[in-house]
């Protein structure tokens, strides 16, 4: 007897959001170029890409019923080896302060660390970003859009006006992640 399967799961647009953050992990090699070459337009075009990118692969998934596992851990990659990049490589150049590409590098490892370990003792990991922690990376972009409109000597809003925002709000997500999934890991080990 044949299993009906979900007409969301059968559409061919499904693996659309997966593709749109698939390009976003292939557009971190151009961009750190461009960073690194101080081509600032253009690394400030491809950037908003990623960045606008971000919200149309999760809208998608959510919107249509087309998230899944896959899903999920491309679109965190995408985001960390984005972000960790341009912080590094901005940073290293003297346009970002150096403490602040630490806290965000510092997060992710821990974030990293986590599912690490909670997949070698518990089982897979079924990523579930906090709205803190999406807020966190909404304003890690805007922090770089706007450390970027800078370079490129087009109108924007001074950049220091968000590094303590993206200080605090890294900060609070990574003490929000160890605390919610060391629960979860305390109430997993406990109920076996």
């Amino acid at each position: 007897m044949a299993v009906a399967m979900p007409l969301a799961s059968r559409s061919p647009w499904r693996h659309l959001p997966n593709a749109i953050s698939l390009l976003r992990v292939l557009l971190v090699a151009p961009i750190c170029w461009l960073l690194w070459h101080e081509r600032w337009s253009s690394a400030l075009i491809l950037v908003a890409v990623a960045g606008v990118s971000d919200g149309v692969d999760g809208f998608l998934a959510r919107h249509f019923g087309w998230q899944s596992r896959l899903g999920g851990m491309l679109d965190a990659i995408a985001d960390k080896l984005l972000l960790i990049s341009c912080f590094v490589i901005l940073a290293w150049l003297g346009f970002a302060p150096v403490w602040l590409a630490w806290l965000v590098c510092g997060r992710d490892v821990v974030i990293a660390t986590g599912a690490l370990f909670w997949r070698m003792l518990i089982g897979p990991i079924e990523p579930h970003p906090s709205l803190l922690s999406k807020a966190c990376t909404l304003m890690q972009i805007v922090y770089l859009l706007a450390v970027l409109l800078m370079l490129a000597q087009w109108p924007a809003p001074p950049a220091r006006w968000f590094v303590w925002l993206v200080a605090v709000l890294c900060a609070a997500s990574g003490l929000d992640y160890v605390v919610r999934w060391s629960r979860r890991a305390w109430l997993a080990f406990r109920s076996r």
